[in-house]
């Protein structure tokens, strides 16, 4: 399959079972995603894996960010364990003259969606979460950031449940976001 014919048929698997890569079948997937562009070369990214108890660690985070009630206190707690592994995303900002803070974030987010492109090749299902609670005190504290991180966000990997629908999208208007001076 060619890179345009994958990029094409990729879908966000906002359902997936318990399987999950484990830590060496994720080493070769990073190592490629970390070759997107990165200006200075600076590496401005860092993923954190969440599994088992620390999945649970996260929906306490979750709670205590968004002082929710007891009801809806339980709904956040239950958010990240939607996938057996979570693969947080931290834009890591290095020092840089030359290379701006919004440029590094854009290198930690293209690592981030490129591998989300290479699990889905594999055949895992992936979908990428965010939220305002990403940036949350309590959130923070738990995936351990320092002062120079931002969290982007978490990958959600599991199994294919089977139940996702590939579906056909709607033909793109590239003419409208493609100009030519």
């Amino acid at each position: 399959m060619s890179i345009l014919e994958a990029v094409t048929r990729r879908r966000s698997q906002p359902r997936v079972t318990a399987d999950a890569p484990s830590h060496a079948e994720l080493l070769p997937l990073v190592a490629a995603a970390a070759s997107v562009a990165d200006h200075g070369s600076l590496r401005p990214w860092r993923l954190i894996e969440l599994r088992g108890d620390a999945r649970a660690r996260l929906g306490v985070a979750f709670t205590e960010a968004s002082g929710a009630d007891a009801k809806d206190a339980a709904k956040l707690a239950d958010k990240p364990l939607r996938a057996s592994l979570l693969i947080a995303v931290v834009a890591s900002f290095q020092p840089s003259h030359k290379v701006a803070d919004w440029e590094q974030e854009v290198a930690a987010s293209g690592v981030a969606h490129t591998l989300s492109l290479l699990l889905d090749e594999a055949g895992w299902g992936v979908m990428w979460r965010s939220g305002h609670l990403t940036r949350s005190l309590p959130v923070r504290v738990m995936h351990g950031l320092a002062d120079t991180e931002q969290l982007l966000g978490w990958l959600y990997v599991g199994g294919r449940d089977g139940g996702e629908k590939a579906g056909e999208r709607k033909p793109f208007p590239s003419e409208q976001y493609l100009s030519v001076l």
